[in-house]
């Protein structure tokens, strides 16, 4: 079985509460869920944390730092784009094929209530 390159990756964001209700909501779609909860920081996962946000100042400026989730189908990358744009998020690339990348990679881009810029992708053909 090959190793996961990354365990899990954090971002922080200015407002916890409005960054929780976004992510829930856009990620959802993926089956990713929030799994745990600290003081000042939430974690989403589907059955571990990977995704954490912590309340704080960004470090850099957005949309310089770039998320991308793995969706199973092009039809979960089209359900995250349309619940992230419905819970606050900006789009920054409708859902589609970037042949540029490889002709299978269908993705959508969106940026978080910081600027981050979050995808879902799905790399399966049709």
């Amino acid at each position: 079985m090959e190793e996961a390159m990354f365990d899990h990756v954090g971002i922080t964001v200015r407002d916890l509460a409005r960054s929780r209700a976004f992510y829930r909501a856009a990620l959802a779609p993926l089956g990713i869920r929030e799994l745990m909860e600290f003081e000042g920081a939430a974690a989403f996962g589907r059955e571990a944390p990977q995704f954490w946000i912590m309340q704080g100042e960004p470090a850099q400026p957005a949309p310089r730092t770039h998320v991308a989730f793995a969706a199973t189908g092009r039809l979960e990358v089209d359900t995250f784009h349309r619940a992230a744009l419905a819970a606050g998020g900006v789009d920054h690339g409708a859902p589609g094929l970037r042949p540029h990348y490889h002709e299978n990679y269908y993705g959508a881009f969106v940026l978080d209530p910081d600027g981050y810029n979050i995808e879902a992708v799905c790399h399966r053909a049709p």
